[in-house]
């Protein structure tokens, strides 16, 4: 696969806004893989995600690469006079992910097996857990274990000592994969746009910790999974992917449990490829997904 750069960029939306983007790639020599755009008529607002290839193209093999540093200096300047908010990323950068989880292990062991296929391109250098259940798992795929308790009495200073590790490990991306812990606002301050989670439930409907108990207690026809990025309101952060799956009366809590993993590890490795692959823009509390 060549080398690429993503280009993520939002901003007040006016006329001309593609054909300027387009002109100055143009004109420093791009060779444009995909493109698209959104605009919220509402709101006023513009979003684009274009990629383009690094290397020459292979009927030039003798074509210089591009330069994305040249380019990142040239776009910062028509960025600028466009109020424009906006990310460049090369895919020879691969982001440094942190895993967490409690004593669930179905996300995570999804979670690795994509990793190790290469359908999620980053770095794992740690998996940190509450409970000593992921450990085995975390030894056969040769990632370091972090065994972090935490009780109400000790909370901030487990968080202490997340927030270190993370430090010393320079992760860029934090994945709750069942996690069950609620982590704090400073903590999320810490990652902004930057922690994962995947919750088990449609969300907005059934917060919370037993999610499924709530649903089958309402008896529900449809139960979901939905993975979204942390904010400091529990369950609330803008929403990434989700998906459903149809059940009946005859469903009990087990089933709507076992039906649900599948619907988590999905929603959760979509969510967590996507934002890898720089697909993801937030604003307000929502997201604008890129194909």
């Amino acid at each position: 696969m060549k080398d690429s750069a993503v280009l993520l960029i939002d901003c007040p939306d006016r006329r001309g806004l593609v054909a300027q983007v387009s002109t100055l790639l143009y004109e420093w020599g791009a060779n444009i893989l995909h493109a698209d755009q959104h605009q919220d008529h509402e709101l006023g607002l513009f979003f684009m995600r274009v990629e383009w290839a690094l290397d020459g193209p292979a009927s030039d093999p003798s074509a210089a690469t591009f330069d994305l540093d040249g380019f990142r200096e040239a776009f910062a300047s028509l960025a600028a006079g466009l109020n424009m908010h906006w990310k460049l990323n090369s895919s020879a950068e691969r982001p440094r992910v942190a895993l967490f989880c409690s004593q669930y292990l179905h996300c995570m062991a999804d979670l690795l097996h994509r990793w190790r296929t290469g359908e999620l391109v980053c770095e794992i250098p740690v998996i940190v857990s509450n409970h000593r259940e992921v450990e085995n798992l975390a030894g056969f795929y040769g990632i370091p274990f972090e065994y972090v308790p935490v009780t109400v009495a000790r909370r901030a200073e487990a968080e202490a000592r997340h927030l270190e590790l993370l430090a010393a490990k320079g992760i860029d991306l934090v994945v709750l994969a069942r996690y069950m812990q609620i982590l704090s606002p400073a903590f999320v301050d810490r990652y902004p746009e930057a922690v994962i989670n995947v919750h088990h439930s449609f969300l907005p409907a059934f917060t919370g910790a037993k999610p499924y108990h709530a649903a089958h207690a309402r008896g529900v026809k449809l139960i979901g999974a939905t993975s979204h990025y942390v904010t400091e309101v529990l369950d609330d952060g803008p929403i990434i992917e989700q998906d459903v799956a149809r059940i009946s009366h005859r469903d009990q809590v087990e089933d709507l449990v076992e039906r649900g993993r599948d619907l988590e590890r999905i929603v959760l490795s979509r969510a967590v490829r996507w934002h890898l692959n720089h697909r993801i823009l937030c604003y307000g509390n929502k997201t604008v997904v890129f194909d």
